[in-house]
C-alpha cells in the first residue's frame, strides 16, 4: 500500500462497477485528474478481475486507493486496497486472517454511536455517515442527526466522511460538522462535465472542512 496515499479526507467517489468498462474508466479518469482522493466500487458481483485491476491501476497512477463495497473476497484476487462495510461484519478476524495483507477498512455509520466505538476499537481507517440528506442512491440509510456526528468526534479522531444526498446546493449546510471529506455518487458520475463538477465539489469542500 506504499504506492497510494493514506485516507485522511477529501472527495470520495463511489462508482458503479457494472458500467461499461470504457465508460467507467473515462469517467473515473476525468474525476481523478481533477482531484478525487478515494474511489469505492460497488455492484462488483459480476465485474471481472481484469476490469477491476484496470481500474485499480488507473487509480494507483494518481496515488488514489480503491476500495470495494462489502465484497471483501475480491481482495484475494485483485489489486483492490480495501473494503467498505455497510454494517459491522461479524467475522472481521476471519476476514483479516483470510486476506493476509494490510488493507483499508471503512464502515457506514448512522445514528448508532456504538458503531463508531467499534470502528475505533478495531482500528478502521475512516467512518462514513449516511445519509445526511434524502437520497435514492443511499439505499436504506436512515437520516443522520447532525448532533450525532458531533458526539462521534468525542469518541474517535478517525477521518469522517459525509454521504447520502449531498450536492453542490446543500453542501454548505455541513459547515458546522467535524468532517474530513464527503462521498458522492451520482453528483459526479452522472454529470455531463465530470472534471468541472469535481472541481466545484472540491471548492465547496474547502469551505466546510
Amino acid at each position: 500500500m506504499e504506492r497510494i496515499r493514506n485516507i485522511s479526507g477529501g472527495l470520495y467517489l463511489i462508482a458503479d462497477a457494472g458500467l461499461e468498462e470504457l465508460v467507467l474508466r473515462e469517467k473515473l479518469e476525468e474525476a481523478l485528474q481533477n482531484g478525487v482522493s478515494i474511489v469505492q466500487l460497488y455492484n462488483t458481483e459480476n465485474a471481472s478481475v481484469t476490469v477491476i485491476n484496470k481500474i485499480c491501476t488507473l487509480c494507483h497512477s494518481y496515488q488514489v486507493p480503491v476500495l470495494v463495497n462489502n465484497n471483501w473476497h475480491l481482495l484475494l484476487t485483485t489489486l483492490l486496497d480495501g473494503v467498505h462495510f455497510d454494517s459491522v461484519p461479524d467475522n472481521l478476524a476471519e476476514i483479516k486472517n483470510t486476506v493476509k495483507r494490510e488493507f483499508y477498512k471503512g464502515i457506514t455509520c448512522s445514528n448508532n454511536l456504538a458503531v463508531v466505538q467499534w470502528a475505533h476499537d478495531n482500528q478502521f481507517n475512516y467512518l462514513s455517515f449516511c445519509s445526511l440528506f434524502p437520497s435514492a442512491t443511499a439505499g436504506s440509510c436512515e437520516i443522520v442527526h447532525f448532533e450525532n456526528i458531533q458526539k462521534a468526534r468525542a469518541i474517535t479522531h478517525l477521518p469522517f466522511f459525509a454521504a447520502g444526498g449531498i450536492n453542490l446546493h446543500n453542501l454548505s449546510q455541513l459547515a458546522e460538522l467535524p468532517l474530513n471529506g464527503i462521498a458522492v455518487v451520482s453528483g459526479i458520475m452522472a454529470s455531463d462535465n465530470i472534471g468541472l463538477t469535481t472541481q466545484k465539489y472540491l471548492h465547496e469542500l474547502t469551505k466546510i472542512s
